[in-house]
């Protein structure tokens, strides 16, 4: 399965792409290099026009990877200002480490390693914007676990919902299956959840957004 979009529509849209940070360009290159997985870039323009107009005082990122998204917010947010992202992966942590500094803006992010599942519970503060970005397979219990965090008017912003296409096949790779039947029972709760006004967009590889009501 390839992008949601057709090749001319994604080569005629990144046309528009202004992106000159040196640092997000080269994060970039070394995710496409070494196949991490990050926001696509649609999808992080998005999450950054996002941020602008709530203005969230504090944010949490469920999945930091290496750290492309949490700078991408970061340098969005208002003075006094902060995000929390949470990563559970030592290699992933050290990178991202590395990037937050060369960044400048390690004074308005808060790198947390540990599982989320464990480390969410134990935080004190609630928040105005919540990013879902980590294994699939956990979406739901993190969500769960999540939404109490969230305020009331907060944003849940919630990435891969289209699964590389998948969610919407009638038939699915047998290696595919178990992530694409997590992600389809996820986007059931999450659209039906008395807790959300929500929706699915068409942006990047499907990005959930949700209004705490």
């Amino acid at each position: 399965m390839g992008e949601i979009l057709q090749p001319r529509q994604k080569q005629y849209l990144e046309k528009f792409n202004k992106e000159e940070d040196p640092l997000i360009l080269e994060m970039e290159s070394y995710a496409k290099k070494f196949r991490v997985p990050i926001l696509s870039g649609d999808s992080a323009g998005f999450l950054e026009q996002l941020i602008l107009v709530k203005k969230p005082k504090r944010v949490l990122e469920i999945g930091t990877a290496i750290a492309y998204s949490s700078i991408r917010i970061a340098r969005n947010l208002g003075a006094g200002c902060t995000i929390d992202t949470l990563e559970k992966s030592k290699d992933n942590a050290k990178l991202a480490e590395v990037n937050i500094l060369r960044s400048g803006l390690h004074d308005k992010i808060n790198l947390i390693f540990g599982e989320a599942i464990e480390t969410i519970p134990e935080i004190k503060y609630n928040y105005d914007f919540i990013f879902l970005d980590a294994d699939k397979e956990d979406y739901r219990e993190l969500f769960e676990i999540a939404i109490k965090k969230l305020k009331k008017g907060g944003v849940m912003f919630v990435d891969n919902l289209l699964w590389h296409g998948y969610a919407a096949l009638g038939r699915v790779p047998a290696k595919q299956k178990t992530s694409t039947n997590h992600i389809r029972n996820f986007n059931e709760m999450f659209t039906s959840s008395l807790l959300l006004k929500s929706t699915i967009l068409p942006v990047g590889d499907g990005v959930g957004i949700g209004i705490k009501i």
